[in-house]
């Protein structure tokens, strides 16, 4: 019957549903019903969190690597090898060790929620992100809209900590970033609802199915070439990545709205940070570039059969850190904007374009002009 699933599930793009339900009727079978769901959430809970943190380690390094070589340098080189690759594990290993600091000005509950206000967002989106068919962690017919409400969390706990912190500092950088965010919020959702629009539904796992037969940056003509551009730079504002990173401007603010925070509080910012570069990357390559979706040619059926045979898996993580490259390539090239440009780029360009490009794509999709 094992045997039979797991056939089923590589002839299926590599369905991880049948094998997961395999599972759980084999759990079933020798324990009631009840204390199988228990262990399959423990299990789930515990898989998110280990790839969580090592998706963090890829990332710290990436980002390393990337920044060094925009910069004509070597980039890690020391603990690990010529590599450097155990420089990033030896960080994690010292953040791990290092005391907490109690404020004796701050509000402590608040100075103290704050940062697992921002991983409890974080680590709510992440587990949205469709990875394989069957291979979506929360499923729901209203994905998006979830995504969308969970990830705006994030940003009481930015506030929270700005303000609880009880310094200058971490003040301003917690109304600039609130004000940011909240800004760009507009754009990402207006895009995001310009690709509901077209798949006609919030399910993650529908929108990625309905990419099948084309992904949607090319089945949307022109209004989903603008809106894939405009999500990439409202999403890397929303990350507070460079050049809109004017929440930890460190010339003027030295760390921003964490600057009083240390040992594993500041870690769990630093986590949220760069999984949400990963989030952002993940909902752009489920919204435009077919997710888990393999590439497929009209008419190269031979190509096509070649592609399928690649794990689903495969697709969306490499179509992810592409698009990851992509956002470390802008923060790397493009110097720090003034919080005034910042907002006026949103409310004056960003935010008036994504409703005509909303706009054109109910024009395509009334019409029947979308492939």
């Amino acid at each position: 019957s094992i045997t039979l699933q797991l056939v089923i599930m590589f002839l299926d793009y590599y369905n991880l549903q049948p094998l997961l339900t395999a599972i759980h009727a084999a759990l079933c079978s020798i324990m009631p019903e009840g204390l199988a769901i228990f262990l399959e959430g423990l299990a789930v809970g515990v898989f998110i969190l280990v790839l969580y943190a090592v998706l963090a380690i890829i990332l710290i390094y990436m980002e390393r690597k990337v920044c060094a070589a925009f910069q004509c340098r070597i980039g890690p080189n020391r603990v690990g090898g010529k590599g450097g690759l155990l420089q990033v594990p030896a960080d994690v290993l010292k953040i791990l060790t290092k005391e907490i600091i109690e404020l004796k000005k701050s509000d402590h509950f608040l100075y103290n929620l704050a940062p697992f206000l921002v991983i409890l967002a974080s680590i709510l989106t992440f587990s949205c992100l469709p990875w394989n068919k069957g291979g979506e962690i929360l499923h729901m017919n209203i994905g998006i809209f979830f995504v969308l409400a969970a990830s705006s969390i994030g940003v009481l706990g930015i506030l929270l900590a700005g303000w609880s912190s009880n310094s200058k500092y971490t003040l301003i950088g917690a109304v600039r970033s609130g004000a940011m965010i909240i800004s760009y919020e507009l754009s990402i959702g207006l895009v995001v609802l310009t690709m509901v629009m077209m798949s006609g539904t919030m399910d993650i796992q529908e929108i990625v199915n309905n990419q099948a037969n084309g992904w949607n940056i090319f089945k949307g003509h022109l209004p989903a070439i603008v809106a894939f551009i405009i999500y990439l730079i409202a999403g890397n504002a929303e990350a507070n990545r460079g050049p809109f990173d004017l929440a930890e401007a460190e010339q003027e603010l030295t760390a921003g709205y964490h600057t009083e925070y240390s040992g594993m509080h500041f870690g769990f910012f630093y986590l949220a940070e760069y999984l949400n570069l990963f989030i952002t990357a993940g909902i752009a390559t489920t919204l435009f570039l077919g997710g888990w979706m393999p590439l497929h040619i009209a008419g190269l059926d031979g190509f096509n059969a070649v592609m399928d045979y690649i794990p689903g898996v495969l697709w969306f993580v490499g179509k992810t850190f592409f698009i990851v490259f992509l956002l470390m390539w802008i923060r790397w090239t493009f110097p720090r904007l003034r919080i005034d440009q910042v907002l006026i780029l949103e409310w004056k360009y960003l935010m008036p374009l994504s409703l005509l490009v909303l706009l054109a794509m109910t024009v395509c999709k009334v019409f029947g002009w979308v492939f």
